[in-house]
């Protein structure tokens, strides 16, 4: 099976219960490949969970949710140790962290020491507990969705969490049309049940091996610091891109190009990709905007940064 071929395999499991999201299906897919973690922030019933549920799905891999909520402890996602009375020893039972993908829901209505408890798994792709480093199953990934600032009883993600996630996106409301279909059709409890893996393990080995085959022209590698520097000189920005932003677009832009079919990068690769994977890491000025506001000026900053021929 080409690599090609794995991607359409996995984007069409994905659209089979996740309909007229083409764009966002693709963006998760390149978070997956570049080995990264996906925010995704929008209002109820637009589909996150189901798009999460189905990505997992589609490769066969296992897949836990974390329910974030105000009580939740950071042993409820990593696991604790407990004594075991037979032997007379203590014996660490995992906790929900220990899946190939993992569902962090509304990880904003968690105190900020239950969020950080995700900082490095998401980094370094282990946990630490009691003393002893415990390795995650690959591949792994972290998709979690955010409610608003404006929602009632939510904590702002802080630099350090937000700048774990390789991309944030949103998912926004259905056309017409496609709501037309999903409303009319018989309503099923959980649509991927009946999912099946479109890939084996041994596709999503090969793919992220393609990944980083793919050839990336010292322009390009030139044209993202360009940005990124941009970043920190806007007036606008408080905080621009740190280093692990120009890592992630350049890994996501490499994943772009394998889902494409080919084995090169193009600007067009870089320049897609900026918003979703630089915006959420930028701090304005204006801190009750900085959603909108800092994918506006980073539009901008792309816009105005010269794209190598």
């Amino acid at each position: 099976m080409t690599t090609n071929t794995s991607c359409q395999r996995i984007i069409h499991t994905i659209e089979t219960v996740l309909k007229g999201k083409r764009a966002a299906v693709e963006l998760a897919l390149c978070a997956f490949l570049a080995d990264g973690h996906l925010l995704i922030e929008d209002v109820p019933g637009t589909g996150k969970t189901t798009l999460a549920k189905a990505m997992v799905k589609s490769f066969g891999g296992a897949f836990s949710r974390i329910q974030f909520t105000a009580d939740l402890l950071p042993s409820d996602i990593i696991g604790v140790s407990v004594f075991d009375a037979p032997t007379g020893s203590f014996r660490f039972r995992e906790g929900p962290v220990f899946a190939n993908l993992v569902l962090a829901d509304e990880i904003n209505r968690a105190s900020p020491k239950t969020q950080s408890a995700l900082l490095e798994a998401m980094s370094e792709q282990q946990v630490s507990v009691d003393g002893a480093t415990r390795p995650l199953p690959s591949p792994f990934m972290v998709i979690a969705t955010q409610n608003g600032r404006d929602n009632f009883g939510t904590y702002p993600l802080p630099e350090s969490q937000l700048d774990r996630f390789t991309m944030r996106i949103s998912l926004g409301y259905a056309d017409l049309e496609t709501e037309r279909t999903i409303v009319s059709r018989r309503a099923v409890a959980d649509a991927t049940a009946a999912l099946t893996p479109a890939i084996t393990s041994a596709d999503v080995a090969a793919l992220k091996q393609q990944v980083e085959k793919v050839r990336f022209d010292d322009s390009l590698v030139d044209y993202i610091l360009r940005i990124v520097a941009a970043t920190r000189d806007n007036r606008l920005l408080s905080c621009g891109v740190g280093p692990r932003g120009g890592i992630a677009l350049h890994r996501c832009a490499r994943a772009l190009a394998v889902i494409r079919g080919r084995d090169f990068a193009l600007p067009d690769d870089v320049k897609n990709l900026c918003v979703p994977v630089l915006a959420h890491r930028v701090v304005t000025e204006n801190a009750a905007a900085r959603g909108s506001l800092s994918e506006r000026i980073i539009a901008d900053i792309v816009n105005a940064v010269e794209v190598p021929v």
